[in-house]
């Protein structure tokens, strides 16, 4: 039996107390594949080897269930502001038509 998008959010929610995540179920329904996008003060001062282990701790019921765990993005909230501000000036401005 697989594990559902919302049971990992509900983990992963309860263990990191995120600020931002995004769970995306790769597998076709499933639940045997996600891909995590994760911010969390909880990662503050961790190196990114740290961090993607205490993602796969939080959710260490449900990995018995899961095939593949892609971690996009384990961030702190000021990496993630970082991110955002680079993301925002990489589009180019909106055109405007007279």
């Amino acid at each position: 039996m697989g594990v559902s998008k919302e049971q990992v959010e509900s983990a992963l929610r309860s263990k990191l107390s995120p600020s931002h995540i995004e769970v995306i179920d790769t597998s076709g329904g499933c639940g045997a594949s996600f891909q995590v996008e994760i911010v969390s003060e909880e990662f503050e001062g961790k190196r990114l080897l740290e961090r993607h282990r205490m993602v796969n701790g939080a959710l260490v019921e449900e990995m018995k269930d899961i095939h593949a765990l892609s971690i996009t993005k384990a961030l702190t909230p000021d990496q993630w502001k970082i991110k955002q501000q680079e993301s925002a000036a990489s589009q180019p401005p909106p055109t405007t038509t007279a």
